[in-house]
């Protein structure tokens, strides 16, 4: 009897038992340190025993140059998160939609790049963009330019690195929305003689909006307080969130202020989240109220 029990009670709990060591790992390695984080950005002065509450490092954020640098980062997110989308969304169409015999093969290419380091895959780039590298040959060659030029240390090449690195974070979760898409619903828009863009625009996109929402956030987030793709492409022209974080621990070891820019970096974009999750719950309460 007591054996039935204990089967039952495993099949029933065995979803919640197998979520445990998930948990605890999320509790250990980012609860535990970002309630660290909390604490070191409002504390005065914790190297000398002074544990008294301030705002001080919070204050100095609001700084022209801290607010200058806010800015350039959350730029630099948006501009990726779009040219993402426009990239994504059509190779993620293609491949839910079009593509049979090389959709494996397809996916398989877009993963391979995160099967390496992200440092490397960044540093593959320089033998590209290099003075003498393949981009600036090639253009000599064609007589385009003078002379051989280094396409790295600039905006450009800041963003396109971003891109590259995250692109596929917004073509797996738009693929996997298209890929569940009930196909009948195109047949029967078909039938009753809408067009190609009709069908994308009534059909096709709202139903993939969910994607699209997963997606700019996992490539915007991370992008926000991104630190090596800047700072290895773009070279020390333009500052970021990233490079500020850097410098403070790394650098001035000024933990406190890190600590700070740290919480701004993290609580911006679950601002922006919470408020783009609240405006879609009210046009959805006022869709159906109509």
């Amino acid at each position: 009897m007591r054996a039935v029990n204990v089967r039952q009670f495993l099949l029933d709990q065995g979803p919640f038992l197998l979520g445990i060591p998930a948990f605890l790992w999320q509790l250990y390695f980012l609860v535990v340190p970002l309630l660290f984080i909390i604490v070191i950005s409002l504390v005065t002065d914790m190297s000398v025993g002074d544990w008294s509450l301030t705002l001080e490092h919070y204050l100095a954020l609001f700084s022209s140059m801290q607010l200058k640098v806010t800015l350039n980062s959350a730029v630099l997110a948006c501009i990726t998160g779009v040219l993402c989308l426009l990239i994504g969304y059509p190779v993620a169409y293609y491949l839910a939609l079009k593509s049979r015999r090389l959709k494996q093969v397809l996916l398989v290419f877009l993963i391979l790049p995160s099967w390496t380091s992200f440092i490397i895959q960044v540093y593959s780039w320089f033998y590209l963009l290099q003075k003498r590298g393949l981009f600036s040959s090639f253009f000599y060659a064609l007589g385009w330019t003078g002379e051989p030029i280094s396409l790295l240390n600039n905006y450009s090449a800041t963003v396109l690195g971003m891109v590259y690195c995250y692109l596929p974070f917004m073509v797996l979760p738009l693929y996997t929305v298209l890929e569940k898409m009930d196909k009948r619903l195109l047949e029967a828009a078909a039938d009753l003689g809408a067009s190609p863009w009709r069908t994308f625009t009534t059909i096709v996109w709202p139903l993939s909006m969910s994607g699209i929402r997963v997606g700019l956030a996992l490539v915007m987030v991370p992008a926000f307080g991104e630190f090596a793709i800047p700072d290895l492409m773009g070279g020390v022209k333009d500052l970021y969130l990233g490079r500020i974080i850097f410098e403070k621990f790394i650098l001035f070891r000024d933990w406190h202020s890190g600590a700070a820019v740290v919480m701004v970096s993290f609580l911006i974009p679950i601002a922006i989240a919470v408020v783009w999750y609240a405006v879609h719950r009210v046009q959805r309460r006022l869709m159906i109220e109509e």
